[in-house]
């Protein structure tokens, strides 16, 4: 099973990447973020055409996430029980749904603007309802492989930035918000890494200030999975050549391989 994460910047402007992208890759499950669309504007029909079932939920703002699946898509959850709202509404940021045996929860954490901006006490809040629900679901199915996969908007460690000179007093790299990181992997998580490719783990790049061909990039995208999840896994890799081009996301998908077969 080929399970893969990645913030599309707008699923709107990206669609015709988002598809020539499934017919190439051939994951059987996408996480997308960042949709900028509302769950009536997505492209349902043209995905499902392309073989996969939909989950999608969003509100035109500036979040909204996805579930693609091509083998089966059940127990759809859309939004972290006891969410936290930001200015009065609960944002389209998580949605979770059983594949194929697989749980997966498709997130894209809040980005918390600067650390004394009450969107950075927003993301902490929101973090703490997605410890809360990973642990309830581990409790529950403690067997089942689960994962949650996504835009963090956290470098887990110094090495996951090109420079870290360059991030102080930024968001993405402060302590409170690794030790959320570390919070919600102390529930019973790993961090799957994905391989390096040109020595770099990174999976998002700014376009500004040629970024990307500069290798000034982070690694926020990723998979953190319970223990029957991550003995599956045969794989993870950055799929580098989808930020090249014309219309790229400023993100690039990060794919995992398991190997589901019967023992």
């Amino acid at each position: 099973m080929r399970i893969a994460t990645w913030n599309v910047n707008s699923v709107g402007a990206r669609l015709d990447r988002v598809l020539a992208w499934l017919e190439s890759a051939q994951p059987d499950v996408v996480a997308l973020q960042e949709l900028k669309c509302t769950t009536t504007e997505f492209p349902e029909m043209p995905i499902q055409a392309a073989g996969y079932e939909v989950a999608a939920h969003g509100n035109g703002r500036w979040n909204g996430v996805a579930i693609l699946s091509r083998v089966g898509l059940d127990d759809v959850t859309l939004d972290l029980p006891g969410q936290p709202p930001y200015a009065g509404v609960v944002e389209t940021r998580a949605v979770g749904a059983t594949c194929g045996g697989v749980r997966v929860w498709s997130v894209y954490v809040p980005n918390g603007r600067e650390p004394d901006h009450d969107h950075y006490a927003y993301k902490l809040e929101w973090f703490a309802a997605l410890r809360a629900t990973v642990a309830a679901e581990l409790a529950a199915v403690p067997d089942r492989p689960f994962a949650v996969i996504g835009d963090f908007n956290v470098a887990p460690t110094d090495a996951d930035v090109w420079d870290i000179a360059q991030f102080v007093g930024s968001t993405h790299v402060t302590e409170p918000e690794r030790a959320a990181l570390a919070n919600l992997r102390g529930a019973g998580l790993v961090d799957i890494p994905p391989r390096a490719l040109k020595g770099e783990p990174y999976t998002f790049w700014d376009y500004r200030n040629g970024a990307f061909h500069r290798g000034w990039g982070m690694r926020i995208d990723l998979v953190y999975a319970n223990a029957p999840f991550a003995s599956l896994v045969r794989d993870a890799w950055i799929d580098r050549e989808e930020r090249k081009g014309k219309g790229a996301s400023d993100h690039a998908p990060l794919v995992v391989d398991l190997d589901t077969s019967p023992a």
